[in-house]
């Protein structure tokens, strides 16, 4: 069902939109209306932004008119139908006074995203976590400006990916990151790297030149343990502990607790990972 449903959503947006047919990827793509008058729907304005049945016709936003029979009808009544199921996520639980996009290789929504995976990571493990690695495929949308609803996190973090911590050798961090930095870098929390033409020049954990030979504590996520995003985390490592938390939960929980407190989502670029020309 929740397939029939994103098709059919993507389908009306291509609609609303005027967009034409194309190979489906995961992207976010700004409703704005310049087809029909379609726009995404709040919780409490469906028939503003996608439109109502009348009599036989579907009337979209813009007042065109469609036969109850033809595709754009069948798929408005298909979204329609839907959104009171999808109140819930429909819901604002924040707000976010600066839109945040993906910035390679760090930025505000990325170090937002591993530090409170590190932050979570350190209270169900009960030991201290030094660094935090996580995956910019696994931010599939961007923060919005202003009010943050349910559905922007979920459509942020919709992986079924878990919190893992480990612990590893200095050594082996220092493999870890400099394989990156040969290659692409991930999302890191806890370290100052800077690399230049693909090799590490300066690389600190907690402020503090990396140790071969001191253990270091991992926050990171089930995916990359085994070959996701070409990492092998798990590899020669000296601990491992798996929890039943994936990354949506710390999220919502983090987020949940700082909106009860009265604050917003901010979170600003640090300049942790720098890769110079």
């Amino acid at each position: 069902m929740k397939n029939i449903l994103l098709n059919a959503a993507v389908f009306l947006a291509l609609a609303c939109t005027g967009a034409g047919a194309q190979e489906y990827s995961w992207t976010s793509v700004a409703m704005d209306g310049s087809r029909t008058g379609c726009t995404a729907p709040a919780k409490d304005n469906v028939a503003a932004a996608l439109g109502k049945y009348h009599g036989c016709r579907y009337v979209s936003p813009s007042g065109k008119a469609y036969k109850r029979g033809s595709a754009v009808a069948k798929t408005a009544k298909i979204v329609i139908d839907a959104q009171p199921g999808m109140a819930r996520v429909k819901e604002v639980i924040a707000y976010s006074p600066k839109a945040m996009e993906v910035v390679y290789p760090e930025g505000p929504l990325s170090n937002w995203f591993i530090d409170i995976l590190m932050a979570k990571t350190e209270k169900l493990s009960g030991r201290k976590v030094d660094i935090g690695v996580g995956n910019f495929g696994g931010i599939r949308v961007n923060m919005p400006q202003g009010d943050v609803m349910l559905d922007d996190m979920v459509s942020m973090f919709p992986f079924k990916n878990q919190l893992v911590y480990v612990e590893h050798k200095g050594s082996e961090l220092r493999s870890i990151i400099e394989k990156m930095a040969a290659t692409r870098f991930q999302v890191l929390g806890g370290v100052r790297v800077i690399a230049k033409d693909g090799k590490v020049v300066c690389l600190e954990i907690g402020g503090e030149p990396l140790d071969d030979d001191k253990t270091y504590g991992m926050a990171t996520i089930s995916f990359l343990l085994n070959g996701g995003d070409n990492l092998m985390l798990g590899n020669n490592a000296l601990y491992i502990e798996k929890y039943d938390v994936d990354i949506i939960d710390a999220v919502l929980e983090h987020v949940s607790a700082e909106t009860a407190a009265g604050r917003p989502i901010v979170s600003e670029s640090d300049g942790r990972v720098v890769i110079l020309d």
